[in-house]
């Protein structure tokens, strides 16, 4: 499986390369926000909610399917549910409803957070059990920040976590930089261009933090 980020929320996910590969994006942005979504062909996306930097459907080659809510779906061999959250602490008065989205791709589990604006709930954290590998947002403002990034974190207990959501060099959202969470979750960082990993590759004692570049 491959997942590489192409910078706020949106990664590509595929389980193999090439024309018989299935590719998974999560929140594909417009250009408003100062980056350039790379264009490529998507089978399935995920919409976590519907502002602007996480929506845009539209900019990615292909037929996809479109999942933009809670459920279970069952689709070229991924399984992916959607869990309800919300993008604020104030049960979404401010911001309204996040999804978070949980796959299951080539024997792994991962969880995309979207845009989750508080700690996780009891019912949440039970949908997430046994994920591998965690895809949380921390630059804070429009969602949690490092500090309880780190918290969310801590309650998955996933194998590998790798941020999401911060500030980097073009983008023109007023949100914090990665190294705040570095700090708060006390985990020295591995950094690469984008992850390629089977299960048994998987961390099987430490947690691990992966920071990928764009």
């Amino acid at each position: 499986m491959y997942i590489t980020w192409c910078g706020q929320s949106c990664f590509k996910i595929q389980d193999k390369i090439g024309s018989e590969g299935v590719t998974l994006v999560t929140d594909p942005f417009d250009k408003t926000i100062g980056l350039k979504l790379p264009n490529f062909e998507a089978n399935i996306i995920t919409v976590s909610h519907d502002h602007h930097d996480h929506n845009n459907v539209k900019a990615l080659r292909g037929n996809p399917i479109i999942i933009n809510g809670p459920g279970e779906y069952d689709i070229n061999n991924i399984s992916i549910q959607g869990i309800s959250s919300f993008h604020d602490e104030k049960q979404g008065k401010e911001r309204g409803a996040n999804t978070i989205f949980r796959f299951e791709v080539d024997d792994i589990s991962i969880a995309h957070l979207g845009d989750l604006g508080t700690v996780l709930g009891e019912t949440q954290l039970e949908m997430l059990s046994g994920v591998d590998i965690l895809l949380v947002p921390v630059g804070g403002k429009y969602t949690i920040d490092a500090k309880k990034a780190a918290e969310v974190t801590n309650q998955v207990e996933p194998r590998i976590v790798i941020p999401m959501h911060y500030k980097i060099q073009g983008l023109n959202v007023d949100i914090d930089g990665v190294d705040k969470f570095i700090k708060e979750l006390g985990i020295e960082p591995t950094y690469e261009d984008k992850l390629k990993i089977s299960k048994k590759d998987l961390p099987q004692e430490d947690m691990e933090l992966l920071v990928l570049s764009f």
